[in-house]
């Protein structure tokens, strides 16, 4: 034990714990906030102080009940989240007092983790909040989608939706890498211009202003040969009417469509049909054995400056509920992040 006995058990632990599965928008009345006893790790465990968590639109999906690519979270039970912290005490010999970890910490000041499900990452490499976005989940989520689903070739065209997101802006960043012409669509002036002056995008669609399929017939004149969907709806409706043969739809998320009582499929799916298009799903979990690997992709182009990101930081675990409503309200400027306790 790196730690005097009993010190752990002293520590107050404040979580946020689902109450009710939540019809529409999350709501604060979804939770129950409490404060326990942070606890003591058991062999292969550690206790990590958690300094970061990250905010994602998969979250709203784990609160529902039903089948899914992940089991919901049990009502009582803290609730699901990807964070960063530094290890209090461990129980392992491959993790010791002080390292910084990212793992599933849960919405709470202390997370107990098995230490072979968790990451150590580097401080002076990257600034923390970092690890949870480009160079984290949505990253990989980006890296593995693209590459994988999408198969991009030099002299492409690439669309992607929420394109200033945490997923959407890895994903413009590495199309570009890949010699792809890339058009972003995102919501307001100064996201598009980010997306366009940053992120190097050759086009930038403001779905909140303009007309959407008017602009992407005018900046993909020759048909969109990969999609990279972070948001469902009408939008990817739109992409579907104006694919190229052989196009590829990657189907990453929906966030338009998360607070529905209803989706809203597709109406114009015919045209993967007429165009010889492929859409596929996936979860970034399926690629686990193969992090390693676009985490070291990741880090060599955020090292070389051909990856950029930017992350919006939100003080205090107790404004979870609210702060969580930003990403579907899109007021959140980059990958959104609460910052639990200071460094």
């Amino acid at each position: 034990m790196c730690e005097p006995e009993g010190h752990m058990s002293a520590l107050e632990n404040r979580q946020f714990r689902l109450a009710a599965r939540p019809a529409g928008m999350v709501k604060r009345s979804d939770f129950e906030f409490v404060t326990v006893p942070a606890g003591e790790p058991g062999p292969g465990e550690v206790l990590v102080r958690v300094l970061y968590l990250s905010l994602d639109p998969a979250m709203r999906g784990w609160m529902n009940a039903g089948r899914s690519y992940i089991a919901p979270v049990g009502l009582g039970d803290v609730m699901r989240a990807g964070g960063i912290g530094r290890v209090v005490a461990s129980q392992d010999p491959g993790v010791a007092a002080g390292d910084i970890v990212g793992g599933m910490t849960g919405v709470q000041d202390y997370a107990i983790l098995k230490a072979r499900e968790v990451t150590k990452a580097d401080p002076r490499l990257a600034p923390l909040p970092r690890y949870l976005g480009a160079l984290g989940m949505p990253g990989l989520t980006a890296y593995f989608g693209l590459l994988d689903i999408g198969r991009p070739k030099e002299g492409e065209t690439v669309v992607v939706s929420a394109a200033s997101g945490a997923v959407g802006a890895v994903a413009v960043q590495i199309a570009k890498i890949k010699g792809c012409r890339v058009v972003g669509i995102a919501g307001g002036p100064d996201k598009c211009r980010y997306v366009a002056e940053e992120l190097g995008c050759d086009a930038a669609i403001d779905y909140k202003k303009e007309d959407v399929r008017e602009a992407l017939a005018r900046h993909c004149p020759k048909g969109i040969d990969i999609y990279f969907d972070n948001v469902g709806g009408e939008i990817l409706d739109i992409v579907l009417s104006l694919l190229a043969r052989r196009a590829r739809v990657i189907i990453c998320g929906a966030i338009s469509q998360y607070n529905q009582a209803a989706f809203q499929g597709p109406r114009n799916y015919l045209s993967l049909l007429v165009n010889h298009a492929l859409m596929e799903g996936f979860v970034v979990f399926d690629y686990l054995p193969r992090y390693p690997e676009g985490r070291q992709a990741l880090a060599e182009w955020a090292s070389s400056g051909r990856l950029r990101a930017r992350e919006h930081i939100v003080d205090g675990l107790e404004t979870f509920p609210e702060t969580l409503q930003m990403l579907f309200r899109g007021e959140n400027f980059g990958k959104l992040v609460i910052r639990v306790a200071p460094e």
